[in-house]
């Protein structure tokens, strides 16, 4: 494991329950699940589900910058919705933040998420350039 690299972002769940934000091994980076979280531990924009969209792929942007790669090295997204009616200002978000780079993506609804104000998670999967 001495070839890995973690990314965290010190969140309260990443601590306590013991998970990184994001793991690089060689090209391939998987990213954990990135709610919509502010930098102090309150969920952004409680009920606008475009912006908690943004927010959860500007902490995925972060991580990845961190691990040395872009959002155009996205190859796969999962989003975990509560609401499937809101797919479109999902979906609108999404297309905003990588313009012309088309990931695989999968969108589901789910009963709940760790916060009753969050109503996205998204998780991601990377190839980037050699270390």
């Amino acid at each position: 494991m001495s070839d890995w690299q973690r990314v965290s972002t010190g969140n309260k769940w990443e601590r306590r329950y013991g998970y990184s934000r994001a793991i690089r091994v060689g090209r391939g980076i998987v990213l954990g699940g990135a709610a919509p979280v502010d930098p102090d531990g309150s969920t952004h924009a409680p009920g606008d589900a475009g912006a908690q969209t943004t927010r959860c792929y500007e902490i995925i942007d972060q991580a990845l910058s961190e691990l040395g790669a872009k959002r155009t090295d996205i190859t796969r997204v999962r989003l975990y919705i509560t609401d499937i009616a809101r797919h479109d200002e999902i979906g609108l978000a999404h297309r905003a933040f990588f313009g012309d780079h088309a990931p695989c993506m999968t969108m589901v609804e789910v009963s709940a998420l760790i916060s009753p104000d969050m109503l996205i998670e998204i998780e991601a999967d990377a190839i980037a350039p050699a270390p």
